[in-house]
């Protein structure tokens, strides 16, 4: 008895080891919970507007003494856009850390003025090995000479930082320190919803991703503007690759990852963080990766379904909706 059930514990474990990597990748890489953009809790408040807390607050990171030194000479890399329940899209460095624009600087010209104390707590981004986000024009990028004579990187002219009190990808408590400091979005703007324009409508309070019914596809899945998430079908869930690359991606911007707490409706299974070749980190669901579709415009639009025969909305089971047998 002892021997069947040993070897029924060995299968199932087999089993579930071969969920997380049939995925494609070597370890499955489970999206993480509770690290989505935008869970700001702006701190130091002080009337520099570059936060005078002398502290770091955490031991890993940039939320170090070690990291804010290590991060002033980090370069971004290939920069990345997440999607933040409260911030709307924004800009990060290759390793998922939020940049930041400072309202003290200018954008034309550009000239940084966070020096010294400032620039301790919050790491310039040096220019060069910079590559543009997917998606997004590389004319915005650009770089501006510190009073040091070191370059720094600019986006739309806006000179870009980190917070060092961020101490993993997805934080964002630099947003609306001393009121001057924000995370930037893809163009250079500030990263919250209307930041740059009257008040206005709120976005929707919806989670990262949940289900919509449509009245001619039923239920499929949005993002939490209410986007219609969709599949491409010459991916492949196992191993898991995407076929839609370079210029398909201004198209069909990738879903950035999740927490499996901000999801409402849809199946968790296969829910793991893509690691794609091009740098990009995409959210999937039953190990298909997913997108939102540019032509939409609006919550409710669905007018990627059927593009190409290729690309379809997804059912709350990360099915295709609508396509072919």
């Amino acid at each position: 008895m002892n021997t069947w059930r040993n070897a029924s514990l060995a299968v199932t474990a087999a089993a579930l080891l071969a969920l997380t990597t049939a995925c494609g990748q070597d370890k499955g890489t489970e999206s993480p919970n509770g690290q989505n953009v935008g869970n700001a809790s702006p701190a130091g408040q002080a009337g520099s507007g570059y936060d005078t807390d002398s502290g770091y607050g955490s031991d890993t990171g940039y939320g170090s003494d070690s990291g804010a030194q290590s991060a002033k000479s980090k370069q971004a890399g290939q920069l990345a856009v997440w999607d933040s329940k409260k911030l709307g899209k924004v800009l990060t460095d290759s390793e998922g850390f939020t940049l930041y624009r400072f309202d003290k600087d200018t954008a034309s010209p550009p000239k940084s003025n966070c020096e010294g104390d400032c620039a301790k707590i919050w790491p310039v981004v040096p220019a060069g090995n910079v590559t543009a986000a997917a998606g997004t024009d590389d004319a915005v990028i650009g770089k501006v000479t510190r009073a040091d004579g070191t370059q720094q990187l600019t986006i739309a002219g806006w000179p870009m930082y980190r917070y060092a009190k961020d101490a993993k990808p997805g934080d964002a408590n630099g947003q609306g320190v001393g009121g001057t400091w924000f995370a930037s979005d893809p163009n250079g703007k500030k990263a919250a919803v209307n930041a740059d324009g009257p008040a206005g409508a709120e976005q929707a309070d919806l989670a990262g991703l949940s289900v919509r019914k449509d009245p001619e596809l039923g239920n499929i899945v949005v993002d939490k503007r209410g986007m219609t998430v969709y599949r491409f079908k010459k991916d492949s869930a196992w191993p898991m690759k995407s076929a839609c690359t370079g210029a398909c991606l201004s198209k069909w911007p990738v879903v950035a990852p999740l927490a499996k707490n901000d999801v409402s409706g849809v199946t968790t299974k296969g829910f793991v963080t893509f690691n794609r070749p091009d740098g990009l980190r995409q959210q999937s669901i039953d190990c298909w990766p997913i997108y939102t579709f540019s032509g939409d415009t609006k919550p409710g639009d669905t007018n990627g379904q059927g593009v190409g025969g290729t690309w379809y909305a997804v059912s709350p089971e990360a099915k295709l909706v609508g396509a072919p047998k």
